[in-house]
């Protein structure tokens, strides 16, 4: 008996040792393959500088496969606001010191609250990972239309207005928010609290056209769809830019105006703005000079209706069909000599049964050819041949 328990304790004791040198073992290896935490001083690498766009850029180490993207002052008036967002890859883990959004690439699931980024999505091959949006009714895709009958894709409502029973229901990798004046911190306290990650756009806020377009590019971050896009891009560039210098040899200088009322105020866009560079670019001449801030303004009705007599051209006058509905939002635009003229053109040729305007989704990635309807418009060639402008009759 004595020696049957001596072999049994030895028996025992090998296998505590067998079971102690396993787990050692094991925790060895487990610290050996745990990558150390890069810093976020380490994200300095510039993956991506825009040549246009003034609002984000990409950023990596040297050795990680993980991205930083930068957004830079995403609404008007934000100053020296930053938010950032860190795409994580490979399991690489969050640096050290971040405190901004993070999401696993390449995301799947995305809610799009402007219908630009939808525009986007669809531009770089990526719609189908759309699965929401803000106003499904007044978006043009024909994607987002088809999917919109089965729930595949949902309208999460608007602003301050949004389901978030449905945006839970999405359960979305991303949700791409724009700000007008400032952040919308009652939606992002919201998705912070239900651990959902969001990230500004601020296209809008570019004042150059390809700047706009370029956006596509942080898109493309969040998909890994970079080369392509680059290429993508680079084409929409060359062909703006040829175009640009083409017209730049013999510009019309025809002198340009903007806009109509809205409920008695006319806002007349700042001389940096998107649509003017766009006139400017296609050879016109902006008739509103005033406005250099970064900001549009409203000016006085009369002194609208006196810019508007010096013009040879007007242009965007919101939701207007006809040149009768033109005269019937106020008859003092009867007598106007452009008005007289027939020289009137609005950018809603292309628009949903809501009255979603096309030229705000998809014109953001197509500015090559918006600014081909524009020398259209101005060299006074055949208005049947434009893709989102239209003479009013």
């Amino acid at each position: 008996m004595i020696a049957i328990s001596k072999v049994f304790f030895t028996f025992v004791n090998m296998i505590k040792l067998i079971l102690y040198s396993f787990l050692t073992l094991s925790l060895a290896m487990t610290s050996c393959d745990r990558s150390p935490k890069p810093s976020l001083a380490e994200f300095s690498v510039v993956e991506y500088e825009p040549q246009y766009a003034s609002g984000f850029k990409i950023f990596k180490t040297k050795d990680s496969k993980s991205s930083l993207l930068r957004i830079y002052n995403p609404w008007q008036g934000a100053g020296d606001k930053e938010q950032t967002l860190f795409i994580q890859r490979n399991n690489e883990p969050i640096p050290n010191g971040f405190t901004g959004q993070s999401v696993k690439g390449p995301v799947r699931r995305v809610v799009c609250m402007s219908s630009s980024n939808v525009a986007m999505f669809e531009a770089i091959g990526e719609i189908r990972r759309v699965v929401g949006v803000s106003g499904i009714d007044y978006i043009s895709n024909n994607h987002i239309n088809e999917h919109k009958r089965c729930g595949e894709v949902r309208d999460i409502g608007y602003d301050t207005s949004i389901n978030f029973e449905t945006l839970i229901s999405i359960d979305p990798d991303i949700v791409l928010l724009y700000g007008v004046s400032g952040e919308n911190t009652i939606i992002t306290g919201k998705l912070n609290e239900l651990d959902i990650p969001y990230m500004y756009v601020g296209d809008y806020t570019e004042q150059l056209p390809l700047g706009k377009c370029e956006w596509m590019m942080a898109m493309a971050e969040l998909t890994d769809k970079q080369e392509h896009t680059q290429r993508l891009f680079s084409g929409i560039a060359t062909r703006y830019n040829n175009l640009k210098a083409e017209v730049a040899k013999d510009p019309s200088n025809i002198k340009v105006m903007l806009n109509t009322p809205y409920r008695d105020v006319w806002f007349m866009p700042t001389t940096k703005s998107y649509m003017v560079r766009l006139i400017e670019d296609a050879g016109g001449d902006y008739i509103y000079k005033e406005n250099n801030t970064d900001t549009t303004l409203p000016i006085d009705i009369e002194q609208a209706y006196l810019l508007a007599h010096q013009s040879d051209l007007w242009l965007n006058v919101g939701a207007l069909d006809s040149m009768n509905e033109l005269k019937r939002q106020n008859p003092k635009f009867k007598d106007i000599p452009i008005v007289l003229a027939g020289m009137v053109y609005n950018n809603n040729r292309q628009q949903t049964a809501k009255g979603g305007s096309n030229f705000w989704e998809t014109g953001v990635v197509s500015p090559d050819v918006i600014l081909q309807d524009l020398v259209t418009i101005f060299s006074k060639s055949d208005s049947t041949d434009l893709s989102y402008y239209k003479k009013l009759k």
